[in-house]
């Protein structure tokens, strides 16, 4: 089995692998990083949103040895451990911008990746539009609307 090595969340890892194994398989199975969900295994529902090499990626199409390499961020290095959330994680706390909280994790990713491609200030408009690809499942989207904008704004500061 070939190695692949990258980086996750500022940590180095190295591992041999099938090289038919999706990076979201990698990251959940391999080193038990399970804020990735795996939502439909096809690319429909953005739950298995990452960024790589500061791009946000669905991770369920994904090969790990495309990220071979690569530096791989998830929701679980967004924010340190021992410190604060990260701006766009405590507008959707305080945004009340998830139910279940299943597609969450995508949606904020993808989410960070739409300011760092978008700017700071998104109307609602262009955030629907950029959503397209993330599902939830469970709300009517206005308050996750309202959670990247505010979390948008928070990022500038």
């Amino acid at each position: 089995m070939p190695a692949v090595s990258l980086t996750v969340n500022g940590k180095p890892v190295t591992a041999d692998v099938d090289p038919r194994t999706l990076l979201v398989q990698f990251l959940r199975e391999h080193l038990r990083l399970t804020g990735t969900h795996v939502g439909c295994d096809t690319s429909q529902c953005g739950a298995c949103v990452i960024h790589l090499d500061g791009v946000a990626v669905k991770s369920c199409t994904t090969l790990v040895m495309q990220a071979d390499g690569g530096n791989v961020l998830t929701i679980e290095g967004l924010a340190a451990a021992d410190g604060p959330l990260h701006p766009m994680q405590e507008a959707f706390r305080e945004n009340h911008g998830l139910q279940c909280g299943f597609c969450t994790p995508g949606m904020v990713m993808t989410a960070v990746d739409m300011v760092r491609r978008k700017g700071n200030d998104l109307d609602e408009r262009t955030i629907r539009e950029e959503l397209d690809g993330n599902l939830c499942r469970c709300t009517g989207y206005h308050n996750i609307v309202k959670a990247i904008a505010a979390g948008a704004k928070a990022m500038k500061a």
